[in-house]
């Protein structure tokens, strides 16, 4: 298991391999996203807090993923026209990945090592969300149920934005 957020990579929705020390010295959130979930109009929350605070240091990054109810059938195409058609989602998406079980992403493997739920590490329902501060630190992992507002004086402080 990697103990470096910024050892890890994934693959964008383009297909392009992305090494997330790309993000070094961002304040980077990580959401496992679905485009037919009742949560889903949290796309907008998320693209609000992304175009509010992106030239600030902010990063979100969109890992769709079919593990919970089936609620991210589609591939490549339909999950990207989804989330730019229906949300206007203008930070990186990756490719669909799995974020419990044995073929974890490793993204998710280590932020979970990282930051264990409720319920232990295990991730309960799509739109988990796990703030990443500028060093690379996981520090801080929010409910599905939690908008993207709610997050946004968590994203301030550590962007030192209420200082």
């Amino acid at each position: 298991m990697e103990n470096n957020f910024y050892q890890l990579e994934a693959k964008t929705l383009q297909g392009k391999q992305v090494a997330m020390d790309e993000f070094k010295g961002k304040v980077v959130m990580v959401v496992n996203t679905a485009s037919q979930c009742g949560l889903t109009p949290q796309y907008e929350g998320l693209e609000a807090l992304y175009k509010k605070y992106k030239d600030d240091g902010l990063v979100i990054l969109g890992f769709p993923c079919n593990q919970f109810g089936n609620q991210e059938p589609g591939g490549k195409e339909e999950i990207e026209q989804g989330c730019l058609l229906n949300y206007g989602v203008s930070f990186p998406m990756f490719d669909k990945v799995d974020v419990n079980g044995e073929n974890a992403h490793p993204v998710f493997q280590y932020l979970k090592s990282n930051l264990g739920g409720l319920f232990g590490s295990r991730i309960k329902w799509n739109f988990t969300k796990f703030l990443v501060d500028a060093n690379g630190k996981p520090v801080k992992r929010f409910a599905p149920i939690t908008k993207p507002e709610k997050i946004e004086p968590y994203v301030q402080q550590l962007l030192g934005k209420n200082k």
